[in-house]
């Protein structure tokens, strides 16, 4: 079993592998996005209902194949943290859902993504887990630009039509902001200790039950058709169950700060395929950020690979 310390004691090419595992989520979470605003726009469903699918989609799939080899004896001392770091990711992924519902996707997925790399970045700081360099403030500097320069363009014609919209979209895009930092900075020790399936399973068993609290006020439905059945699948199988693999793989293996910038490629990926798919032109401006993004990542494996 690794210790704690393991993040910081990665070989070179177990850092190299382990940043691409987490860039690997950020681009299945980013093919992601674009299913989940096909289901809403296109078939009504609701970001709820949408938000439970997932998570008991990917927890069935996790716990068939990693459920066997979950050791009781490890999961009962760390079972409170599991609790709180499952409850965690099911807020900030339905968090994120509701401020798209409200005013579209550029502004909540801007604040979502590109603050929980500074709130990491400043708790990794206080807590002496980190050094503020000028190799880090650059990285993080490129890559929060990168993101803003991919988002903005769609940011000033947000769908928003009212101030209250606006207000209430923005304080659930800061909400699952702070819950996603949250979450990142106690998934890479749960990921150490029990491992990175069963870590997987566990915070995805807990988010399904956490999102099943939201039958009581809202039935939630099984969709009737073959299109939308197919993309619930999607997103339980493919961006629930093998994203959250791949990120607690690398969170076992990165810096918290690591982790949440290397995951900043889901817009880079919700931009691209939009413009592959739905016939979106990508900007100057987006093109540039892309490049900053991947320069970013690019820095922090070399950075990661260093230490």
């Amino acid at each position: 079993m690794h210790n704690i310390s393991a993040p910081s004691e990665a070989r070179p090419s177990q850092a190299a592998l382990a940043l691409a595992a987490a860039c690997s989520a950020g681009f299945l979470w980013g093919t992601g996005a674009l299913v989940v605003n096909v289901l809403i726009s296109q078939h009504g469903f609701r970001p709820e209902n949408i938000s439970f699918w997932r998570f008991a989609l990917g927890a069935a799939v996790l716990l068939a194949v990693f459920g066997r080899q979950l050791r009781w004896q490890a999961l009962r001392p760390l079972l409170p943290t599991v609790l709180l770091a499952g409850m965690a990711m099911a807020g900030y992924v339905l968090c994120w859902f509701l401020g798209i519902e409200r005013m579209g996707a550029a502004i909540p997925t801007l604040i979502a993504l590109c603050l929980p790399p500074v709130i990491v970045t400043l708790a990794a700081l206080l807590r002496g887990q980190e050094k503020a360099d000028a190799q880090l403030i650059l990285v993080l500097a490129a890559a929060l630009a990168g993101t803003l320069l991919i988002v903005s363009s769609h940011a000033t014609g947000s769908s928003a039509k009212d101030q209250q919209d606006l207000i209430v979209g923005i304080a659930y895009a800061l909400a699952s902001a702070l819950l996603y930092a949250g979450f990142t900075l106690v998934s890479g020790r749960i990921s150490i200790q029990l491992g990175s399936g069963q870590a997987a399973a566990c915070l995805t068993l807990v988010a399904a039950l956490a999102m099943a609290l939201a039958s009581i006020y809202r039935p939630l439905q099984w969709p009737s058709g073959i299109p939308p059945q197919a993309w619930f699948l999607y997103l339980g199988v493919v961006t629930a169950a093998l994203a959250l693999l791949a990120f607690s793989w690398g969170a076992a293996r990165l810096s918290p700060t690591a982790l949440t910038v290397a995951t900043l490629i889901e817009p880079l990926t919700a931009t691209a395929l939009a413009a592959l798919l739905l016939g979106e032109r990508l900007s100057a401006w987006q093109w540039i950020g892309g490049v900053l993004l991947l320069l970013s990542i690019w820095g922090l494996g070399r950075r990661s690979a260093k230490q």
